[in-house]
């Protein structure tokens, strides 16, 4: 059951990575702007390879004509057409790339569920499966046993009768 659950996770993260992973014809119209993660047309939002191989966006006749613009004056574009142009070429900015997801929670949250599944069967196991500890474990019985090895001086050179004064009756 395990070893399913892995294959089929490894194959559905296989699939993620063949997905973004395309090849010149089946880019589109979208420029190729660099070499891309081993020489690869691909784009992938990563804070670790800020430069993708491809733009985000196709080509359309309006990103065309900003970047004929953008050849000139950066100062004579407004903030939305930069903001339009950095759109074309990237998903993602890099807040929006690091900003936290909030995946730890659930991560706890499973945690905490199996360790409470663990020992909930620890309890279980222990009302149902085990059985009465035997006569021998009870104080009384413990003491009757160190009594009886230290009358027969059982092991005298290192065990526990090593570490009782015959002599006097008590421990050193």
């Amino acid at each position: 059951m395990a070893s399913r659950l892995l294959f089929s996770s490894l194959r559905q993260v296989q699939k993620l990575q063949k997905a973004c992973v395309h090849s010149r014809s089946r880019i589109g119209n979208r420029e190729v702007v660099g070499f891309g993660l081993n020489g690869q047309y691909s784009y992938q939002d990563r804070p670790d390879f800020p430069m993708p191989a491809i733009r985000f966006k196709e080509n359309t006749p309006d990103i065309v004509a900003l970047r004929e613009k953008e050849k000139g004056d950066w100062r004579k574009l407004s903030l939305e057409e930069k903001k339009a142009l950095y759109r074309a070429s990237f998903c993602q900015t890099f807040s929006e790339m690091t900003a936290p997801t909030g995946e730890w929670k659930s991560i706890i949250g499973l945690a905490c569920v199996f360790i409470s599944i663990g020992i909930w069967l620890v309890v279980l196991e222990k009302l149902f499966v085990y059985k009465d500890l035997p006569q021998s474990f009870s104080e009384e019985n413990k003491k009757a046993q160190l009594e009886r090895i230290i009358q027969i001086r059982a092991n005298p050179i290192e065990g526990i009768s090593s570490k009782y004064d015959y002599e006097k009756g008590q421990w050193k």
